[in-house]
């Protein structure tokens, strides 16, 4: 995957970690001449453009990333809600926004479909691992030809660990990650799921996520077939 843009360089925190976590590479800008300067020769796969230090700059972004010359896609827009009425009207800007303060959830979620219907970028479309199928197109996971009844946070649980096999997540981080950074719920929230995944991944499967004593959980022990 060719590597996004994203401007300006001291984009807010929880946005480059996002992209960090998520495995997209990107270069960080703060003048366009950088955009066309930098460019990879297969061009850059898309552009996250913040707006939350200056609205007019920001736009002017996405005007130049939007021209003949580079007309950049996908584009993803961070900008604050007191903002958010300056956008209606304005589709030629973006492709999408995300509202400040940011939800990494929702970015990552926001990043996937985009490049999902652009047909660029790393999205998986699928997980597999094993017997176990997940499709992030529709939410639905299955194990072998058994659909697994999730819940909404089971499901986005079970699709991060099994997006990262082999890592071991303590359970604070898989509270920011899968919760949200806002969750203020205890870390028994991430030991209740975990039991009710167990449970529906079924006796044979319970030990795809296993449990790392005194650290958290790690789902499988290799990379995926």
């Amino acid at each position: 995957m060719e590597p996004l843009i994203v401007y300006p360089e001291s984009a807010p925190y929880h946005v480059l970690k996002t992209l960090d976590e998520g495995g997209y590479p990107y270069i960080s800008v703060n003048l366009v001449s950088k955009i066309t300067q930098l460019e990879p020769e297969e061009g850059w796969s898309g552009a996250i453009v913040c707006a939350d230090q200056n609205l007019d700059d920001a736009f002017f972004i996405c005007r130049h990333l939007r021209t003949k010359e580079h007309q950049i896609s996908p584009l993803l827009l961070v900008i604050d809600r007191p903002n958010l009425a300056k956008l209606e009207l304005r589709e030629d800007l973006c492709d999408d926004f995300v509202i400040l303060p940011l939800d990494p959830r929702e970015l990552q979620i926001r990043l996937q479909r985009l490049f999902f219907r652009t047909g660029r970028g790393l999205v998986q479309e699928v997980i597999e691992y094993g017997p176990l199928h997940v499709n992030l197109e529709t939410y639905q996971a299955s194990i072998g030809s058994r659909a697994l009844d999730l819940t909404y946070m089971e499901y986005q649980l079970l699709t991060f660990l099994a997006s990262h096999p082999g890592r071991v997540f303590d359970r604070e981080t898989l509270l920011s990650r899968v919760w949200g950074y806002e969750y203020y719920g205890g870390a028994r929230t991430v030991d209740v799921h975990v039991r009710r995944l167990r449970a529906k991944l079924g006796e044979q499967h319970e030990t795809l996520i296993e449990t790392v004593r005194s650290v958290g959980y790690r789902f499988g022990r290799h990379q995926r077939t």
